[in-house]
């Protein structure tokens, strides 16, 4: 029989809410030893998702985007919107500042292979499993590693 993702997820899922502070967040992650967590707003639906890596990026230096002054025209050799961007996640304060919406999400269906598939090529290690908008599960790099170790 092939696993699915009801097989080998976590239902014991850690969310947390967009208006939840930076600090907190991370608290609660090295307290729940957690690498990540969906970001569920007031109706219970999913909002987003945060993991170790917003929290890192939100520390990182500054990038000056490189211009060219040519008489009283300065040329950004840059998107602006990559460095507003960027400028917004630093000056962050809640969870909704540096979450990603775009959520790749999975079904209780999802098999073992198509989930290990996702997780390879889109560079994913955390995947929301939902059910009508709702988080029910969580797969993770671990639970990925123990399926396979056992078939």
């Amino acid at each position: 029989m092939k696993k699915k993702a009801k097989d080998i997820m976590r239902t014991d899922v850690i969310t947390v809410s967009p208006e939840m502070s930076v600090e907190e967040l991370g608290r609660l992650f090295i307290e729940k030893n957690i690498s990540g967590a969906p970001v569920i707003d007031e109706k219970g639906n999913l909002f987003g998702i945060v993991t170790e890596n917003d929290l890192i990026n939100k520390e990182k230096r500054f990038h000056i985007p490189t211009i060219i002054r040519i008489f009283d025209a300065i040329i950004p050799l840059e998107s602006d919107t990559r460095v507003e961007e960027e400028i917004r996640k630093m000056a962050a304060s809640t969870v909704e500042d540096i979450c990603t919406r775009d959520v790749i999400t999975i079904s209780e269906d999802t098999t073992l292979n198509e989930i290990a598939t996702i997780m390879a090529e889109k560079k994913i290690h955390l995947l929301p499993v939902v059910k009508d908008n709702k988080v029910v599960g969580i797969v993770g790099k671990k639970e990925v590693i123990r399926a396979i170790s056992e078939e």
